[in-house]
């Protein structure tokens, strides 16, 4: 069934090394392509829109040298110069969906015509409608093969075997972006909507939660079989599908996480309830017997629904916000690329999106002096994969760290422990430019002058977009692009230019009334205190 777009959100304008892909000259679909309805960024389009629209244009240069002409799915990764050699050769949930808002992207820009987005778009969900799925919950497996769809059972990088795991995030991630589909291409409207409403949330939540918490959440996803050494609860499905599961043994239990969008999900389903709004932490509670964290939160209670919340914050510079995990921009903005969070949230996401921006900036061009700022897992500049973020404004307490050295910041918890490193000088910090697109909504200017300066004086620029990361003080560049960092780049390009159109897409009616009421409702304890000058 097709859901009622709802009108509450403002509508301009029209998303290593294995296998051989195709080439950047050859993913283009077969047959003729309309010519783009407009060249350039739409009109009043804002500051900085004919760099966006730029960057967007060579952002999806990368996003369509990763993707199968035949399959419509993308490769995980490629290197700087887009050769088909240095692709991936495996994809996951989360990169799908990101290369479907990514062309839909492309198309509102103008970048790509009308008809090969379609067949883009169409080539992807005949590829998704085939694919071999868990039975029980109608979720998708973690790695396929791009270039057929086969679900991988070796990796192909490294010939280690694949124990087949559902994962709650990463099938969030193309549920959201089915949404946009059936919306944004009325020709796919019932085949997305069809694998959308196939596609059960309710199989990830646990009704009981975690322990310490009041309400159900999510657990990180589930095996069909035991994994190996991993850690798993076997449990019959959570949905009732009759089914056995072996779900990780962790919760998602961290409210700032980007696995929100599987709880908003599951509540717009109507398969789990809005009070797992209430299931996670804010921080994790005061006092000495969590001293392991990285800071002493401060806060209060709230009840919400009849469920008591922690309302915990951390403290920078005199601000207060809601941390995520690891300090890092993609976990607590990545879900309000599609999420109307700001409006809906005006006492929660509407205050801690911008100080969290406002934290990030600060951290890297004052606290550790690098000239830059924005920070997200992305590639390593020195090679392979690592988290980046600002460690004090994690919970983790080794969190996600900042700079190639992992500087550690260990404050004091007064009463309970003493720092060992409160004051620490940062090494060579790592940025990555997708983390500085995501916060485009609350601090345009500045994240305008910061990504010239990596592209012109870092030169962290190639021909599919910006690189990866980039070492600002070795000046060492990830020459790799991302599949899924790069989609993030195009939904934040996207919304910028057009009005928040993706998020247009995403909300209906029956998300709207089910998910809004629960999100109005909710009071962090974010606040500004002394602002910056």
């Amino acid at each position: 069934m097709k859901h009622t777009r709802s009108t509450t959100i403002a509508i301009v304008g029209l998303v290593v090394g294995g296998l051989t892909v195709a080439s950047p000259a050859a993913a283009a679909p077969p047959g003729p392509a309309s010519p783009p309805p407009h060249a350039g960024p739409p009109a009043h389009a804002g500051p900085g829109a004919r760099d966006l629209q730029r960057y967007a244009e060579d952002t999806w240069a990368s996003m369509a040298a990763m993707a199968h002409p035949a399959t419509g799915l993308p490769d995980d990764n490629i290197g700087g110069d887009l050769d088909p050699a240095t692709a991936s050769g495996y994809t996951s949930p989360t990169n799908i969906g990101g290369y479907l808002w990514s062309t839909v992207t492309a198309r509102d820009l103008g970048i790509v015509g009308a008809d090969e987005a379609r067949e883009r778009l169409t080539a992807t969900v005949s590829t998704l409608e085939r694919m071999e799925r868990n039975d029980g919950s109608g979720m998708y497996y973690n790695w396929y093969a791009p270039e057929t769809g086969a679900k991988l059972d070796i990796f192909p990088t490294s010939g280690e075997v694949i124990h087949p795991f559902l994962s709650t995030v990463d099938n969030g991630w193309l549920a959201a972006a089915l949404r946009i589909v059936r919306e944004a291409e009325p020709t796919l409207a019932d085949r997305a909507d069809a694998l959308y409403e196939s596609m059960d949330f309710s199989a990830f939540f646990d009704s009981a939660g975690a322990p310490g918490l009041p309400a159900g959440t999510n657990r990180g996803g589930f095996w069909e079989e035991p994994p190996g050494d991993g850690c798993a609860v076997p449990a019959p499905m959570y949905n009732g599908s009759g089914e056995e599961a072996f779900y990780t043994c962790h919760h998602y239990d961290t409210t700032v996480s980007e696995s929100r969008i599987a709880t908003y999900l599951g509540i717009a389903q109507g398969g789990i309830p809005a009070t797992a709004l209430s299931g996670t932490h804010r921080t994790m509670p005061a006092g000495c017997d969590w001293a392991w964290q990285e800071q002493l939160p401060t806060g209060e209670t709230r009840t919400y629904d009849g469920v008591d919340v922690y309302e915990g914050v951390y403290a920078y510079e005199g601000m207060s916000f809601v941390p995520s995990w690891g300090g890092s921009m993609f976990e607590a903005l990545m879900p309000d690329l599609l999420v109307p969070e700001t409006a809906w949230g005006p006492h929660s996401w509407a205050l801690n999106h911008p100080i969290t921006v406002e934290v990030q900036k600060r951290h890297g061009l004052d606290e550790a002096g690098y000239g830059y700022w924005g920070f997200s897992p992305a590639s390593n500049p020195f090679g392979g994969y690592s988290e980046y973020g600002v460690d004090i404004a994690g919970i983790r307490s080794d969190g996600y760290t900042s700079d190639a050295e992992k500087t550690d910041v260990d404050i004091d918890r007064p009463g309970c422990t003493t720092g060992t490193n409160p004051d620490p000088t940062f090494g060579d910090g790592v940025v990555t430019p997708h983390a500085s697109f995501l916060a485009l909504p609350y601090d345009r200017a500045g994240v305008l002058k910061n990504l010239r300066g990596i592209e012109k004086k870092l030169g962290a620029y190639g021909p599919g977009g910006f690189y990866d990361a980039v070492a600002v003080k070795s000046d060492t560049v990830a020459k790799r692009y991302l599949s899924l960092d790069q989609s993030m780049i195009m939904a934040a390009i996207g919304n910028a230019l057009t009005r928040d159109t993706l998020k247009g897409y995403f909300v209906d009616d029956e998300l709207e009334q089910r998910l809004r009421p629960a999100m109005e409702q909710q009071v962090f304890g974010s606040s500004w205190g002394a602002r910056h000058p």
